[in-house]
């Protein structure tokens, strides 16, 4: 009679935190898409402030003196690095790669006051002039508002990551009005998981965050859409070329802007500083090419109603690489979907205008080109051709612009993944030894620390102990190895009983030879700080079972072992809790 009543009860307990899952995405989605609002608020009053004009500079550039366009972007830049120094070091980039090694590695905990910190340092970039995009950004700013509201109700670690993704859902929806893009964005790119339990939050966070963003802004895409119409079955054998140049210049823009990191990081001055000098580069850039001043909205309208010469669309491509790079590069903080949709606006363009001319009659106009453009390069850049395809649908309403994104965006995404590990997200956390890529498993094996599991009692005997003594001791203690310490305690070798077995037969050698004789000491170790993943790793690579664990301070004194059965008993442990707790 008991055993139905402990079913019906984790019945319940499941239903109720289903409902909770709704209830706090809905909560989520009205705060996020609030968030938006805003933030746009937010980045006109920054822009206002710095040139008295909310237009998009195309309008008034010729107004504006040669020293503002040059100082404004760098008295930006030294309020962002102010903000990011004394506010929220979260604050500093493009954003998404800490969301995605948040909800990787920390149970998608962040920081409560990344949000507010994010939405002023952001806008300051954008309103100054940085080449920077809104929608990174307003990803932190709803995942750390999902975050805050998991963290009041007290969720457990897959709710907690799965209102992290209804925030970023909301914050792309709010932003592009574009509700299904935004869920594919957090499912895709942020979560990685397509089940019931996170795809009904996310969806509902999503479509609430729209209709909040239709009320202030009206239902209208992001862009001027042109009408899109295919010229002839012909043009289906171009566009795969513009896939592959899209892939290579993904690729392009990745490694730049990974370069111009490692530039700004070599140069020892302040980091805050760093924005400002940055600043000055970038105002340089803008008096020759105004187009890649903040988003870049105006200069992608214009493109997509082919107002630009092909000469130009050429040139805005490197212009737009190399004005992001340094933006962000230097400290800045912004997004890299806008400035990635802005480059495959201009080489969709120029690449349509150069098959306009070899193959005039049987393609269409470059705003085509330029629209699918958009697609491939996000889809190169993000590695997320479901969310580029999905995105630009949803802001054209066009059925008919399916196939060739669908062809572009594929093959961009299959050329980037062939010559670049990571996508422009994920990179950032590859640098720094993060590697999400392996899904629940290896995030397990990263989130164990070696200093959770290790045993501290570990068995030692010096260098001079005779072989006969080594034998004794390996039949007291019942262990499978033994460390070798010198006179100051530091670990020399390691002795496994299969490296005296040979020697047994030999009564002679009982007391010639010593632990320093027979000892290996090719040795690999690890540090209590270490993930349990680099310890496995090492241990298949070494054939080991068992590896010594060293001090940090001193990588030569032995202060534990770790063992592989105990590492795979704690792994085990962790897999059914994650199972318990996702129900």
């Amino acid at each position: 009679m008991k055993r139905p009543k402990i079913l019906g009860g984790l019945h319940g307990y499941r239903l109720d935190r289903h409902i909770s899952s709704l209830l706090m995405a809905i909560a989520i989605g009205i705060l996020s898409g609030y968030g938006a609002v805003l933030f746009r608020f937010v980045i006109q009053g920054a822009q206002y402030a710095f040139y008295q004009n909310t237009e998009d500079i195309l309008t008034f550039v010729n107004t504006v003196p040669v020293y503002c366009l040059i100082g404004m972007p760098a008295l930006g830049g030294l309020v962002v690095g102010l903000l990011v120094r004394f506010g929220a070091r979260e604050a500093k980039g493009h954003g998404v790669p800490e969301v995605m090694e948040a909800v990787s590695l920390r149970g998608g905990r962040i920081r409560k006051r990344v949000a507010f910190v994010k939405i002023i340092a952001s806008a300051v970039c954008i309103g100054s002039g940085g080449s920077v995009g809104r929608e990174g950004p307003i990803v932190q700013i709803g995942s750390s508002i999902g975050s805050s509201i998991a963290q009041l109700f007290k969720s457990s670690g897959p709710q907690h990551r799965t209102m992290v993704g209804c925030g970023a859902a909301a914050g792309i929806a709010a932003t592009f009005n574009a509700p299904i893009a935004g869920v594919l964005f957090a499912l895709e790119v942020l979560l990685g998981d397509f089940g019931l339990a996170a795809f009904s939050p996310v969806v509902l966070s999503s479509v609430m965050a729209t209709t909040i963003s239709r009320h202030y802004f009206g239902d209208f895409p992001a862009f001027v859409i042109p009408s899109y119409e295919l010229a002839s079955l012909w043009e289906f054998a171009i566009y795969p070329f513009l896939g592959l140049l899209a892939g290579l210049l993904a690729v392009l823009f990745i490694v730049v802007l990974y370069k111009s990191e490692d530039f700004w990081d070599a140069i020892k001055i302040p980091e805050w500083i760093k924005p400002a000098l940055g600043g000055i580069l970038l105002g340089l850039v803008l008096l020759k090419w105004p187009q890649v001043f903040g988003v870049g909205y105006g200069a992608i309208n214009e493109s997509l109603l082919n107002e630009m010469s092909g000469l130009l669309l050429f040139t805005l491509i490197f212009a737009k690489i190399g004005a992001t790079s340094i933006t962000i590069g230097s400290g800045g903080s912004g997004g890299i979907f806008a400035p990635s949709l802005f480059i495959g606006a201009m080489a969709g363009g120029f690449f349509g205008w150069v098959v306009n001319i070899l193959f005039p009659g049987i393609t269409a106009s470059p705003a085509a080109y330029a629209l699918v453009g958009m697609g491939a390069l996000v889809a190169g850049t993000t590695h997320a051709p479901i969310t580029a395809i999905l995105i630009i649908f949803e802001m054209t309403g066009n059925y008919k612009i399916i196939l060739p994104m669908m062809i572009t965006c594929i093959l961009s995404t299959l050329v980037a993944i062939s010559l670049k590990n990571g996508s422009i997200y994920t990179v950032k956390l590859l640098r720094r030894g993060v590697d999400i890529s392996g899904g629940l498993e290896q995030n397990i094996l990263r989130g164990l620390k070696v200093k959770q599991i290790m045993k501290e009692d570990v068995a030692t005997v010096p260098e001079g102990m005779a072989l006969i003594n080594l034998v004794n001791t390996f039949k007291v203690k019942d262990i499978a190895y033994l460390h070798v310490v010198n006179e100051n305690l530091e670990l020399t070798g390691i002795i496994s009983f299969r490296d005296i077995r040979p020697l047994l037969g030999e009564e002679e050698a009982h007391y010639l030879i010593i632990a320093k004789d027979v000892a290996t000491t090719d040795l690999a170790t690890i540090n209590p700080e270490d993930n349990i993943q680099l310890a496995l790793q090492i241990m298949s690579e070494q054939g080991i079972s068992q590896l010594p664990v060293v001090a940090e301070d001193n990588g030569k004194k032995v202060i534990a072992t770790l063992r592989e059965k105990d590492v795979i008993t704690a792994y085990d442990n962790a897999v059914i809790r994650h199972e318990i707790e996702t129900g």
